[in-house]
């Protein structure tokens, strides 16, 4: 049988393969094909781009604090900021102009304890934060981070007991910290804690609370990374002793992504996450095959780090590199791209 007998794989990698072994057994080859006549011309270049990223694709994380006008400079995150609730409005209207859809909101609070319980207060500075932000700039839509590391005095995710997180008592405090994010007005809250149930424990209490149409962007596949190290600086959540592996995914784990995404679907996401982003390209394009919902990919701090590193150095050029990493993010499979880039990358989108 010939290869137009032949019915193509659905996979879309066997259909790559399959398409490029048909095309270098087909007796037409150079000088005919020149795979270079639709790279010559910038307008043809960009008429067959396969991927295009846009502003409308990225979401903008904002660190939060109490205080009064407080813009502090995050050291190894140039050009970001931990703010007050007092100004964060102000960086909502800037995001805003800018073309930016939404923002992802990390808090600070004043005080933690054994139990986090600044993160579900419903005084908290999240809380606060959200109605700031929905207030000034009402179309912004407004993700919150769901997790107790922000807010516990041991700096873990979850509670402890004799040094182990305890999974199913962690579950409630996570959900009421949902549910009191979107009471303050939060369009999406994402939980990043990993728990076991922790999105099937969400959306049960959001359903109970008539929250049933919010949506739930949940850390479906995220990793125990080094690559999390400035943003532990910028949210003061540095584990007071130990790591998170007993909860965060092993880096070496590619087929557990795909078991991990499945639960979250199964208990109600709406979205799933992968994090990080650019190590992890291949998981991003796993997920994207595996499940027809969005998936978003969280382009880390340390990722961002490194490109504002080596350009002031002067080893790269800050906004090419920029550019190719969330473009590469983008072609791996990833619909929204969380990205400290956000601002920068806009104004280059337009």
């Amino acid at each position: 049988m010939d290869n137009a007998g032949k019915s193509q794989p659905e996979n879309p990698i066997s259909v790559l393969v399959f398409s490029v072994s048909v095309c270098l057994k087909s007796t037409i080859m150079f000088p005919t094909v020149r795979p270079r006549r639709l790279r010559y011309n910038p307008v043809l270049r960009d008429m067959v781009r396969e991927t295009s990223l846009s502003v409308t694709n990225l979401i903008y994380p904002l660190f939060v604090t109490f205080g009064h006008n407080v813009k502090r400079p995050i050291q190894s995150m140039p050009g970001c900021v931990t703010e007050s609730v007092d100004v964060i409005a102000q960086s909502a209207k800037e995001i805003h102009t800018l073309g930016i859809p939404a923002v992802i909101l990390f808090g600070i609070p004043e005080h933690k304890d054994e139990k986090g319980a600044g993160a579900y207060d419903p005084d908290g500075v999240i809380q606060r934060a959200v109605k700031e932000i929905k207030h000034a700039v009402p179309e912004l839509f407004v993700i919150t981070d769901v997790c107790l590391c922000e807010y516990t005095s041991h700096g873990h995710c979850g509670i402890l007991e004799n040094g182990q997180i305890l999974n199913d008592p962690t579950l409630e405090l996570l959900a009421k910290t949902a549910v009191s994010h979107v009471r303050a007005g939060a369009d999406m809250p994402a939980p990043s804690d990993m728990m076991d149930g922790r999105v099937l424990s969400i959306r049960t209490a959001l359903d109970t609370e008539g929250f049933a149409s919010i949506p739930i962007m949940s850390y479906a596949v995220k990793y125990s990374s080094a690559f999390y190290g400035p943003f532990r600086e910028a949210a003061e959540s540095t584990p007071a002793f130990g790591d998170r592996k007993s909860h965060q995914m092993d880096p070496a784990n590619r087929r557990e992504a795909i078991k991990e995404a499945a639960i979250d679907l199964e208990e109600g996401a709406d979205i799933l996450m992968v994090k990080p982003a650019l190590s992890y390209l291949d998981i991003i394009s796993d997920v994207k095959r595996a499940f027809n919902v969005p998936v978003a990919a969280y382009n880390v701090s340390g990722e961002y780090a490194m490109v504002h590193a080596g350009a002031r150095l002067g080893w790269i050029d800050y906004e090419k590199v920029m550019m190719e990493v969330l473009l590469s993010i983008k072609r791996a499979g990833a619909d929204l791209i969380l990205t400290y880039f956000a601002k920068d990358a806009a104004k280059l989108l337009g």
